[in-house]
């Protein structure tokens, strides 16, 4: 991390902060989800930083980056996104998003496919109006408010008690994270979000989801229903690729190759495993 370089640039009229890994190569960029910054994908990074160019930014609200008065919409958050890439000269990046951060990449497929390489979804927020609701109305944003008011000790003290084999390193990027997040933030749960049966995905993507998260198996054979034309099994897909992943097995299955993993104690933060680097590189090897 000694040689990653932090900065801030113009963005869709606000300032983003961003840590760079950098180097000449194929740029990945990795958006991060509510009540987290870019740091928290450090060791997804440390795993690909020998062959990709990484740019974590702080999403607006959070972070180091800007705290608007208004504007937490997925398009905005897609917005600032576009914004990075113009005002960092980046050539078709491969683009990584988790939760918010997944949901906001879905937009950027279907708004501007021209920009990317391909992209993963990792546990988007693909659910209804009505769950929609219930998230908004839910004490998610009372809870964030009391931890604001902790101090940074505190927090990691919590975060040791609820992942006793997370390292302490990660229990402390996540404390402080969450100090970093803005109550406007939460506006991003206002809905309607984006109707994620009418976004388009245009380019290489891969859909990632879990058996305790948003995106269920169900959900993912609809999403594969509304893109005719893809073909989904164990080991051959087109276009877009699925990966399901149990408590303790991961497969992984992208266009021609079936790679599999066997990790113990999988929790959601499963982007760490160095697997995702035949991911990048598969979308890095399309012709552009």
């Amino acid at each position: 991390m000694n040689n990653w370089n932090t900065d801030t640039c113009k963005a869709n009229n606000i300032s983003i902060h961003y840590t760079r890994t950098g180097g000449n190569k194929a740029p990945v960029i990795l958006l991060h989800g509510l009540m987290t910054n870019g740091l928290c994908w450090t060791n997804l990074a440390y795993a690909l930083e020998k062959d990709y160019d990484v740019i974590m930014p702080d999403a607006r609200g959070h972070g180091l980056s800007d705290v608007p008065d208004a504007g937490y919409s997925y398009y905005d958050h897609a917005s600032d996104v576009i914004g990075l890439i113009q005002a960092l000269q980046l050539n078709k990046p491969v683009l990584i998003g988790h939760s918010m951060g997944g949901m906001t990449s879905a937009v950027l497929a279907d708004r501007s496919p021209e920009l990317f390489r391909g992209m993963v979804l990792a546990d988007p927020p693909f659910i209804s109006v009505k769950m929609q609701r219930e998230v908004r109305d839910s004490e998610v944003a009372d809870q964030h408010r009391r931890v604001l008011q902790l101090s940074l000790e505190e927090i990691i003290a919590e975060g040791k008690a609820r992942h006793p084999h997370r390292s302490a390193a990660s229990i402390e990027r996540f404390a402080r994270a969450r100090l970093q997040t803005s109550m406007a933030a939460f506006d991003v749960l206002t809905p309607p979000y984006p109707d994620y049966k009418q976004l388009k995905i245009k380019i290489p993507a891969l859909l990632v989801f879990g058996d305790k998260g948003v995106v269920s198996a169900a959900m993912a054979a609809e999403l594969q229903g509304l893109h005719p034309g893809l073909k989904l099994n164990r080991s051959h897909m087109q276009g877009i690729a699925f990966i399901w992943i149990n408590r303790n097995v991961l497969q992984l299955s992208f266009n021609h190759s079936c790679i599999h993993y066997h990790e113990k104690n999988l929790n959601r933060y499963f982007l760490y495993i160095a697997g995702i680097g035949e991911v990048i590189n598969s979308f890095c090897s399309l012709p552009s």
